[in-house]
């Protein structure tokens, strides 16, 4: 019976498409960002409060424009969108490729995010859309598996093509990618409706669309009433404000512990890759899990692999870092894959993408001061100081929402697995 669900998936060609499209501009995407990072670190020597303006300018597109842009992919076809933002990425990656130092980088890098802040609601929509209910587990587990999966071939060939040739070559990788991905999204450019959309509409008794500023106050009202959905996007916020402090701050800390090893960030951040794929396998072989154990679990392990991480003197060995890396991982593919299906899950069909734009402006609001904060903590104290203090606090974090689940994700009743919606049920691997 499992064995036969997992086929049915593979059987939607739209399904095949996406997918395909999405595993090429993660995979790209991680060699993109780990040749930045070790440029600017590496080659350019810019202070660590500088970097932390990289995050910053990539944030402030999302904050002005996500809950926008998750309006409009519930009204326009997805993939188009897609497809014109991973076009859009190419040509402002050209530019990447050739800037000549870190003031032109910012500029390029926050257009560059712009594209992305429409690429991720529109994505998220064409899963719920091309997705039956009962596979949408089970999709977003292989997303998950993908985006995860990238962090380990990503981060291990990008630093063997750092070794070899320059993080231009890493950049270029990427362009190449995202076109790929472009092409395959061709095919789904006359996708019909989804018989879930068509069942809401008609449920609504809806014959003809709302204004776009109707339907963007809808989303916001239909968050601020699904309890289960807001409090995973508070509990995500308050996460990711900790996290922001350290995260453009891993080369600075590998710096510190291996002067002259470039390809040091690429191998750790391929274990933390390694630990979420493993965890994704795991959850899938599980069968069921809560939803306070998988977020504050999640949280905790992030935030006890970033303050081991921190404690570890110059010279450490490489097999204690790579170790930390993967425990780091092991939370991070367990909250990425509970949040993510919650957020699919718990919400109707028709406002998935105006959630998921809701969630990107809310991520990004603390990427625009989080990261200066952090730049700020490391000079008054030290980057290992600061990475044992940030990670200590999410795991006091993910306690909290294990001592509060009772509170902020209730027990109800999910339909198709007969779950509560605090559970969640999972096939087979």
């Amino acid at each position: 019976m499992k064995s036969a669900s997992r086929s049915a998936l593979w059987s939607f060609r739209s399904y095949r498409s996406m997918f395909s499209a999405y595993a090429l501009a993660s995979f790209g995407d991680w060699f993109d960002a780990l040749a930045i990072q070790v440029l600017v670190v590496y080659r350019w020597g810019v202070d660590p409060f500088m970097i932390a303006l990289i995050p910053v300018c990539m944030a402030l597109p999302a904050v002005l424009f996500s809950s926008f842009a998750g309006t409009l992919a519930d009204r326009v076809q997805q993939a188009k969108l897609m497809m014109l933002c991973d076009l859009l990425t190419v040509i402002l990656t050209v530019g990447v490729l050739f800037a000549p130092n870190f003031a032109w980088l910012l500029p390029l890098l926050a257009l560059r995010a712009m594209a992305g802040v429409f690429h991720v609601p529109a994505q998220q929509a064409l899963t719920r859309r091309v997705v039956p209910a009962d596979l949408l587990l089970q999709a977003t587990s292989y997303n998950g598996l993908v985006g995860q999966g990238s962090k380990v071939a990503g981060p291990l060939l990008g630093a063997v093509t750092l070794a070899a040739l320059s993080p231009q070559a890493c950049i270029l990788i990427n362009m190449g990618a995202r076109l790929l991905s472009a092409l395959l999204l061709l095919g789904l450019w006359k996708l019909p409706e989804s018989r879930a959309g068509q069942e809401m509409a008609i449920e609504k008794g809806q014959t003809r669309k709302q204004s776009f500023w109707g339907e963007w106050k809808e989303g916001w009202a239909f968050l601020w009433h699904r309890k289960v959905v807001f409090h995973t996007m508070i509990f995500g916020f308050i996460g990711l404000a900790a996290i922001l402090m350290v995260d453009y701050q891993f080369p600075t800390l590998f710096k510190s512990i291996s002067p002259d090893n470039e390809s040091l960030t690429g191998q750790v951040v391929a274990a933390i890759g390694a630990g979420a794929v493993g965890a994704l396998v795991v959850l899938n072989k599980l069968g069921k899990i809560h939803y306070a154990w998988g977020l504050g679990g999640g949280c905790g392990l992030i935030g006890l692999g970033i303050a081991l991480l921190g404690l570890c003197p110059p010279a450490s060995p490489l097999w204690l870092l790579l170790g930390f890396g993967l425990l780091l991982g092991i939370g991070n593919g367990t909250y990425i894959l509970v949040q993510n299906y919650i957020l699919q899950k718990e919400t109707s069909p028709d406002v998935v993408g105006r959630v998921f734009g809701i969630q990107n402006t809310m991520n990004s609001l603390v990427m625009l001061t989080a990261p200066l904060v952090g730049g700020l903590f490391i000079r008054a104290l030290s980057v290992g100081t600061a990475f044992m203090s940030i990670g200590i606090t999410m795991v006091g974090l993910g306690l909290t929402g294990i001592l509060l689940r009772r509170l902020l994700w209730p027990q109800t009743e999910v339909k198709e697995t007969g779950a509560g919606v605090s559970g969640m049920k999972m096939p087979s691997a």
